[in-house]
């Protein structure tokens, strides 16, 4: 049976249905009942398909034919369906369909899908975590310590989905079980789209290096205070938001940096600001450059906030190495898509983080994206063409077949 664009389009409609949120995007946060429905319904339709499928401890969903042991190598293809606060309807879901529909059309294949639990971050304050447990880097302890909005920590709320910390050592990634990991995903920005790309191989994901960042001057009279007497926080951080960019822009091209919070004290319309803090988020494809970024911002905040009199404090609070895509498993999917696509096809660099960061050290793993229509994702106006989500799938069956 051929893959079917018809049927790829009717499952991401029918994802989209299960929100928190309806007609204002896809709010599915992890365990609550409009991610469960989501999850159940992959789980029916690969039911249907004659597959088995298990849920390990950590609350991920492992589905396979019925005719292929657990224990035997298969190919790994999957990503989530938890959302971002009325996110887009594509955003992990085309991960997800993906193999669902390689599965439905010939369940011989030695294939293995998987919904990774908690990808996104936005309701435990952590992003990957079912696979960071997974493959063992997140412990029972640290998952309990993490809450949602309820207060449930991640243990607690995951309970009745299959999450059980005592099954911990049993459920551990086996890598002997996989040949490697192939993730499909949207690009989530505008490369692709602009350029009329269908298809790219991801070279590498970005690293993340981010900060907590606390500028420190002197609140005073804003009409009484001449210029040349402040010592003004907030013209502080401005000139350092400014330096900033420009430092990304002089780094490497695909290197990026954000200020994305920023809170400023006392907030007072006459009062000379004397306390900001504010967050960077610096990404890079390399780690050599990222080092290079770290001690960058150093040198840089140091000088302003002397060159200005005032004092900082930056407390690195995420340090996420860049990781490069296995170079053979990324050579085949591009001899796939070149016959495809009857010309070269396009590689990219991952500038979000995705699942395939956390299995790429354990497993073989490469990534394919579909363009994103004007770049929009994290957003209800997030939009891909379903023939190149299609397109993709006619890849990756070609790839593990």
């Amino acid at each position: 049976m051929p893959i079917s664009t018809d049927r790829i389009r009717a499952d991401i409609q029918a994802i989209a249905r299960f929100t928190d949120t309806p007609g204002a995007g896809a709010s599915r946060p992890t365990f609550s009942n409009s991610w469960r429905q989501a999850r159940d319904y992959v789980i029916d339709q690969a039911q249907r398909a004659g597959c088995a499928v298990r849920i390990d401890a950590f609350g991920n969903v492992h589905v396979r034919p019925q005719k292929l042991a657990w224990d035997a190598p298969a190919w790994l293809c999957g990503s989530h369906i938890d959302s971002v606060p009325h996110g887009g309807d594509y955003d992990g879901v085309t991960g997800i369909v993906v193999p669902l529909e390689i599965l439905r059309a010939d369940n011989s294949v030695p294939l293995e899908l998987i919904i990774f639990a908690e990808e996104e971050g936005t309701t435990f304050g952590l992003g990957m975590l079912g696979s960071r447990a997974w493959v063992g880097d997140l412990s029972s302890e640290k998952l309990a310590e993490i809450r949602n909005k309820s207060g449930e920590n991640y243990l607690q709320a995951g309970a009745k989905h299959g999450v059980d910390a005592n099954a911990f050592e049993r459920d551990r990634l086996v890598a002997s079980h996989y040949r490697g990991l192939i993730e499909v995903h949207i690009e989530q920005g505008p490369g692709m789209w602009n350029k009329d790309q269908r298809i790219a191989i991801v070279r590498a994901i970005a690293g993340r290096k981010q900060y907590h960042c606390t500028l420190r001057g002197v609140a005073n009279h804003a009409g009484s205070t001449s210029m040349h007497d402040r010592k003004d926080a907030l013209v502080g951080a401005a000139t350092l938001i400014l330096q900033y960019e420009g430092l990304a822009r002089g780094i490497l091209t695909e290197a990026v940096m954000t200020v994305g919070k920023i809170i400023c004290k006392p907030n007072a319309v006459n009062v000379i600001p004397d306390e900001v803090e504010f967050t960077i988020d610096f990404r890079a494809p390399d780690n050599e450059v990222l080092a290079d970024g770290h001690q960058r911002i150093l040198d840089q905040s140091h000088a302003v906030a002397t060159k200005r009199g005032l004092t900082i404090d930056i407390i690195q609070t995420e340090d996420q190495s860049a990781v490069a895509m296995d170079s053979t498993i990324c050579g085949t999917l591009m001899e796939k898509a070149t016959k495809h696509l009857g010309t070269a096809a396009s590689s990219a660099i991952s500038g979000a983080l995705h699942d395939s960061a956390i299995l790429a050290p354990h497993l073989p793993t490469a990534m394919l994206f579909v363009p994103s229509k004007d770049g929009i994702s994290h957003n209800p106006a997030e939009f891909s063409r379903v023939e190149d989500i299609a397109l993709a799938a006619k890849i990756v069956y070609d790839t593990v077949k």
